[in-house]
């Protein structure tokens, strides 16, 4: 059985996984010095808590659980829910994005390419970093539906009672995410 790592050896791992956890929380929060002060939250909590670590998952894990909690208690004190609905996603574009992407029978203009072994993929540090950057592209509540649904699989219904969509929109802002998603990444991954 694995023993539990030291606080010591867990401090260090903090600040290596502190760029992630500020990108994590910029793409729910997008305000710098708030992220800046939920990322601290986290590092204190986790520091305070450090000696109940079991080990059983890994630090980021760990570390981005308690920024997700810190994420959703800044949302429900600041009042920062928003009501989707889908003709405010006609106004960011998304449906002429993703309408672009088909014939008028639904099908694909072009098949989704192979993306060949994507368990070989994740490990690439650029595979990551361009979809980092193709998060970041994404409108905000798109983001956060991708992120919370996909990142750190959270139910549909637990997305939407934090977003306070209904599902309908929760599965409408996945999808179109997802789209724009496979679309930027076939530009900045499979085309370089």
């Amino acid at each position: 059985m694995k023993e539990p790592a030291s606080p010591t050896s867990i401090r260090l791992e903090f600040e290596e996984h502190r760029r992630y956890l500020f990108k994590f929380a910029m793409l729910q929060i997008r305000d710098h010095d708030t992220v800046e002060d939920l990322v601290q939250e986290t590092m204190v909590a986790a520091l305070a808590a450090a000696d109940g670590f079991s080990g059983k998952s890994s630090v980021r894990t760990w570390l981005t659980g308690i920024l997700l909690h810190k994420v959703v208690d800044f949302r429900r004190s600041t009042g920062r829910r928003q009501s989707v609905s889908i003709d405010s996603l006609q106004e960011e574009g998304g449906a002429d994005q993703v309408d672009a992407l088909f014939k008028e029978n639904g099908r694909y203009l072009e098949l989704p390419r192979d993306w060949g072994d994507p368990e070989q993929a994740l490990s690439q540090r650029r595979f990551l970093e361009t979809l980092e950057k193709c998060v970041e592209g994404l409108p905000e509540t798109a983001a956060q539906v991708f992120l919370l649904r996909e990142m750190m699989g959270l139910s549909t219904e637990e997305v939407c009672s934090e977003l306070k969509v209904s599902s309908t929109n929760c599965s409408v802002l996945l999808y179109r995410a997802r789209m724009r998603l496979r679309e930027c990444m076939e530009k900045r991954w499979l085309s370089a």
